[in-house]
């Protein structure tokens, strides 16, 4: 399996070159990748102290790992953090402003052997720390070669996975690279049980302290604040088969005011969107642009980076992806104590917080217009929407504390080895 394995990567990077001629996303994750060992050289040269090295797959992995790092950066003030990414979704997005606590942003270059080898010792860390999954086997064995302590956290595992199957050896192996693992829920821990892994502890999912934090400290929109007259429910990271079961239920609505958030910034999707929808509707670009922008019912927001900070606008939220690829951030709206909507989840297990929302009675699975416009109108009550707001608050209450509990245990197990 180890060669199927490194052939796969020789292949990755050969047809991420490919692709890169004909996809923008492609390009970037390949140009980003030519001075990666360059940059890395001359960062180590500037930055001699001791280091960690937090790796996330993209932009909703980094926002688990805030606060991880600001925890870590709390018992280890003298150390440098380095974050690597393997998207350039959530590369591209975090490099463009100054990080807290972040001294250095790459690319983790494709996982072939030479590859690993010099990315671990160019780098150099005396910590490794992994969040939630995108586990590069061959980075993980230099890691492990070269005894560096190296940890797993808000890992949330699923029993179809290839570490669970008969035929997953190879992947096993690679959990057991880890050092300790930190799990968002029990289901994880009996999982990793059952392979005979039992350096781990369940910690919790410290996206909750991430939502908890721009909660406090959102950032203000007051121009937006202004031209706001009626409730208003925030529609974020939505796709087309959101906007097909929202957009027949906006144009029946007179009574609220709706802030459209694509997952996606597409000119013409958002001009065809636009067309569909009857009511008045104006973007962000245009909005921001005029001195005395006019009346909006529909607020499109062409750019990224404002959504998580809208929710303070929002009396509901609907929060896309559950009928593609996969729900997005219902964290986000649920910290500002509001009910959320959602597509029905195809698969629980990977989108935990979907039925822990539900249980609670602060998330609401739909499945079409009707059952989006009957839970919204039941919604409009005072006492229901008033249940549903103290049980999103106590949801966020429930399980906030994750990063500070993981970096605490990272630091006791350092006591016991010395």
């Amino acid at each position: 399996m180890s060669m199927v394995y490194h052939l796969g990567m020789y292949l990755l990077d050969f047809f991420m070159k490919i692709g890169s001629l004909r996809s923008e996303k492609l390009k970037l994750a390949v140009e980003g990748r030519k001075e990666l060992f360059a940059a890395l050289t001359s960062f180590r040269k500037k930055q001699p102290s001791p280091l960690v090295w937090f790796h996330v797959a993209s932009l909703g992995e980094y926002e688990q790992a805030r606060p991880v790092i600001a925890a870590f950066k709390e018992k280890y003030p003298l150390w440098a953090v380095a974050v690597s990414f393997f998207s350039p979704s959530g590369y591209e997005q975090v490099r463009k402003k100054k990080q807290r606590w972040v001294d250095h942003i790459t690319y983790i270059p494709t996982d072939t052997p030479g590859n690993a080898k010099r990315f671990v010792a160019t780098l150099a860390p005396d910590k490794v720390i992994f969040i939630k999954y995108d586990l590069w086997a061959n980075h993980l064995r230099e890691v492990k070669k070269r005894k560096i302590p190296c940890f797993l956290v808000a890992a949330s595992f699923r029993k179809e996975q290839l570490y669970f199957s008969w035929y997953g050896a190879f992947f096993r192996r690679i959990l057991f690279r880890f050092d300790h693992i930190f799990t968002q829920n029990t289901d994880s821990l009996e999982l990793l049980e059952t392979i005979g892994y039992r350096q781990c502890i369940q910690s919790g999912d410290p996206r909750f302290d991430n939502v908890a934090a721009i909660r406090l400290h959102p950032t203000p929109f007051p121009k937006i604040q202004n031209t706001i007259h009626q409730p208003v429910m925030v529609l974020g990271s939505v796709w087309q088969e959101d906007m097909d079961l929202l957009i027949p239920w906006i144009n029946q609505s007179r009574d609220r005011q709706f802030i459209l958030a694509p997952h996606d910034i597409n000119a013409a999707t958002i001009r065809r969107w636009q067309q569909a929808i009857r009511l008045p509707s104006l973007t962000y670009s245009d909005f921001s642009g005029r001195e005395n922008p006019p009346e909006w019912k529909v607020l499109v927001i062409d750019n990224i980076g404002m959504l998580s900070s809208l929710y303070q606008f929002a009396r509901w939220a609907y929060v896309g992806g559950a009928f593609g690829k996969g729900l997005h951030n219902i964290l986000e709206p649920l910290a500002f104590g509001i009910p959320v909507l959602f597509g029905k989840v195809r698969r629980v297990s990977k989108f935990p917080e979907a039925g822990i929302s539900k249980q609670y009675g602060c998330g609401f699975p739909v499945q079409h217009t009707q059952e989006l416009a009957e839970v919204l109108e039941r919604l409009t009550e005072q006492g229901a929407y008033e249940k549903s707001c103290l049980a999103a608050k106590k949801l966020l209450q429930d399980n906030l504390g994750s990063a500070e509990k993981t970096i605490a245990h990272i630091k006791k197990l350092e006591w016991k080895e010395g």
